[in-house]
């Protein structure tokens, strides 16, 4: 199933039926049942850009891509390529992690985004989106997989063997760090 949004363009029948053939392609990638919905946001700026933007939530993974350029169906074609890379990558590695740890399916924690729909308040603290996380166990590297999948700079899930909240993020120099919360 797909949402697609235009902002500054109408969305066509023509593009509509063009962003779900491209992204129907990838569907070969996951399980036949699976129903989940592909969020597609089309952007056209003032100097003719056009950006789209896809977010695919699933229940072990949410993929995310965007990609920006002069021509609409140019940037759904890139934005489709960058989501079948990611989709690559992620199976290649979670593939190698099962046979190392001798597990069958590994499962990443799904986020919903929900937006503040206050906006009265223009307090320098004033929170503007909320996110809840299901948080499912997985190690360092699992956490750093879906961090780089999703685009962030940080990630929090729980950890496998100690069942305690951490946090990877990306440092400056490119290189990861780890917050473990713990008890005191």
């Amino acid at each position: 199933m797909f949402n697609i949004r235009g902002e500054n363009i109408e969305v066509t029948q023509a593009i509509r039926d063009y962003v779900e053939k491209r992204i129907s392609k990838l569907e070969k990638y996951f399980e036949k049942d699976l129903k989940n919905t592909a969020h597609v946001n089309l952007k056209v700026y003032s100097d003719k850009q056009a950006k789209v933007e896809v977010t695919i939530p699933l229940p072990y993974l949410t993929l995310r891509a965007e990609e920006m350029s002069n021509d609409l169906y140019a940037s759904i074609d890139l934005v489709t390529d960058k989501l079948e890379r990611q989709i690559r990558k992620y199976k290649t590695k979670v593939n190698r992690k099962s046979r190392e740890k001798g597990f069958k399916n590994l499962e990443f924690a799904p986020t919903q985004e929900q937006t503040d729909a206050d906006s009265d308040n223009e307090s320098k603290f004033q929170v503007v989106r909320t996110k809840q996380l299901a948080l499912k166990p997985m190690d360092n590297e699992e956490a750093i997989l879906q961090m780089d999948m999703l685009g962030h700079d940080f990630f929090i899930y729980e950890d496998a063997e100690t069942s305690g909240i951490n946090i990877v993020y990306r440092r400056n120099d490119g290189r990861y760090g780890l917050i473990e919360t713990g008890e005191e």
